[in-house]
Order: structure tokens, then C-alpha cells, then sequence
């Protein structure tokens, strides 16, 4: 009797190979959704799973998680006034806190804290990738918001003198624009601004020309009602007089349009940075820094600075945008 020695192979009948790993586990499913190709900034939430209910949630969500922060914030600020001997006084929620630079601490740290709530917001009810939210590229593009600074820089620089030149010619104080009250009061202020207005102005970019623009680009194709509500609603959140919802109205709709035709957030982020840090800088110098905080009443004149600046920063940002080449829509 033969041994059993297998299947015999012929001269020309080669060994079925084997494979080193003959099982593969199944794939999960990712939660995050595919992102849609050859969308605009505004349409990166045109998902599959798009729908009308998600958009309202998420707003809805935003906004409840904005005003309990607010509250949140407030609360704590209470208690380490408390402790630390910074008074506390009953007023508007600008002058609770006798201390200006506390009190801008406090209105900073309310906002900043909202940037994590709006990526959770997308992750969570969109089912899309935070980094959607910042460009079609799917992240923060940095090397180009370090550009886009360098042109805010040069366009604020420009807005500032032609706001001066429409104060002395109208006959107007100048030094409603520029003062000195020392490094003293400067410089706690100055390292306030520093740290936490990049978040601040970033988070405020992220709800206003983020969550709100793509939340309308979902499912209408023409950007104008994401754009005109988003900046209404930025605007109405300001408690200046009609010069300055007039100011912050236009710079909403600029930075959503310049959102769209550079394919992210990296431009409004810039210029929001670069135009808090030197006007809450500009108060702080001149001791005025309380002022600034309550908003108020804004003189008609700085409508001039605000055309120039954004003017300036416009036509310089979509040059350098055409030069770089820099994408506008997902892969």
C-alpha cells in the first residue's frame, strides 16, 4: 500500500501558491462621511447624508453651546474676581469687572472656547471631517494664512491712514485714533491680546464664515443667502452704532466671498487676527481699553479706513491666491 503523499503535481502543473495571511478582517466603516469632489468651500457639506435637519441641529447646538459658555465663563470670572480682589460691579456685561484687562480676558476666553464646540458641531451632527470646516484642502493651510497676514498688515496699515486723513480733514480729533497712557497699562493688556485673540478671531470665523456658510452651501448652490445671513448675524452680535454694524456688516460679507474664492478660512482668519490685535493694542495704549470693550458709538470717518483696508486686502489677497495657485475647490 502507497503512503498518501498529497496531490501529485505534473512537470507542468504548477503549485497553487499560498498565501502568508489567508484572513482579513473585515473593513469598519468610517463615521466620517466621503467629502464631495470638485466642491466649493461653501459646499463641502453637500454630503450624502446632507439634510435639512442636520444643518438646524447644528446651529441650534452652536448656538445653545455659545450662550453656555458665555454663562459658563461669566460664572468663573465671578469667582476669581472674587478671589483675586478684582472688582465686581452690576452693569452691562462689559463693566461687570472694574478691571478692564480681566474684563478682556473673560470676553475672549467666552469666544475662543467656542472653536472646539464647532468642530464637535461638524464631527458630530454633519458626520464630516473637522478639517472641512477650515478649507477644501481638508486642514489649515499655514503657510497661506501667514501670507494672507502679511497682506492684512499692509491693509490695515493703509486703512489706518486714510481714517486719520478723513479725521483731520473733517476737522476731528486724531486723537481718537492714537494715544498714550504708558507701558504699564499697555503691556498686560498687549500679552492678553496676544494669546487669546488668534482664538477669539478664529472661532468667531469658524460659526460665522465656517458653520453658517456651508450650512447654507448644503443645499442652496448660490452663496448669497449663507453670505448676507451670516453676516447679519456676526453684525448683530456688535453693539456699536450704525457707523460700526456698517463696518463689521461689510467685513463679514467680504470674508465670506474671500472664503469661497480662495477655497478656505485662512484669509478671514488673518485679517480678524491682525485687525483685533491692533485695535484692542490701540486701546490698551491709549487707556481705553474699557471703551473698546463696551463698543458704542464709532465715528462716521472710519467708514473711509474700513473701504481702503478691505479693499486693499481683497485685491492683494486674490493676486497672491492666482500667483500661488491656490486650490478653491476639493479633490
Amino acid at each position: 500500500m502507497q503512503e498518501n503523499q498529497g496531490p501529485h503535481i505534473g512537470p507542468h502543473q504548477p503549485a497553487a501558491p499560498i498565501h502568508p495571511y489567508p484572513y482579513l478582517p473585515p473593513q469598519q466603516p468610517s463615521w466620517f462621511l466621503p467629502t464631495p469632489s470638485g466642491a466649493r468651500y461653501d459646499q463641502l457639506a453637500r454630503t450624502s447624508r446632507a439634510r435639512l435637519w442636520r444643518q438646524l441641529v447644528g446651529t441650534l447646538v452652536l448656538a445653545a453651546g455659545g450662550v453656555t459658555v458665555g454663562v459658563g465663563v461669566a460664572v468663573v470670572g465671578v469667582v476669581v474676581a472674587g478671589l483675586t480682589g478684582v472688582p465686581v460691579t452690576a452693569g452691562s456685561s462689559a463693566q461687570v469687572f472694574g478691571d478692564p484687562v480681566f474684563a478682556l480676558v473673560m470676553t475672549l476666553l467666552s469666544l475662543a472656547l467656542v472653536l472646539p464646540l464647532a468642530f464637535g458641531t461638524v464631527a458630530l451632527v454633519q458626520q464630516r471631517r473637522p478639517g472641512t470646516l477650515s478649507s477644501v484642502a481638508g486642514r489649515l493651510r499655514w503657510s497661506w494664512l501667514l501670507q494672507c497676514a502679511g497682506v492684512a498688515v499692509l491693509a490695515l496699515a493703509l486703512g489706518q491712514g486714510a481714517q486719520v486723513v478723513a479725521l483731520a480733514v473733517t476737522g476731528a480729533d486724531v486723537s481718537e485714533v492714537f494715544g498714550w497712557a504708558g507701558w504699564a497699562t499697555l503691556l498686560p493688556a498687549l500679552v492678553v491680546v496676544v494669546l487669546l485673540v488668534p482664538f477669539q478671531a478664529a472661532a468667531e470665523e469658524y460659526v460665522f464664515r465656517g458653520w453658517l456658510l456651508q450650512a447654507f452651501g448644503a443645499h442652496l448652490s448660490n452663496p448669497v443667502w449663507g453670505i448676507l445671513i451670516g453676516s447679519a448675524a456676526f453684525a448683530s452680535l456688535h453693539g456699536y452704532t450704525w457707523v460700526g454694524l456698517v463696518d463689521v456688516f461689510s467685513f463679514g460679507a467680504l470674508m465670506c466671498w474671500l472664503a469661497i474664492r480662495t477655497g478656505g478660512l485662512e484669509a478671514p482668519i488673518a485679517l480678524h487676527v491682525v485687525n483685533n490685535v491692533v485695535a484692542f493694542g490701540l486701546s490698551a495704549a491709549a487707556g481705553k481699553l474699557e471703551e473698546a470693550l463696551a463698543q458704542g458709538e464709532v465715528p462716521w470717518q472710519s467708514l473711509a479706513g474700513t473701504a481702503v483696508q478691505l479693499s486693499v486686502f481683497a485685491v492683494g489677497v486674490l493676486y497672491l491666491a492666482r500667483k500661488r495657485s491656490i486650490t478653491t475647490v476639493s479633490a
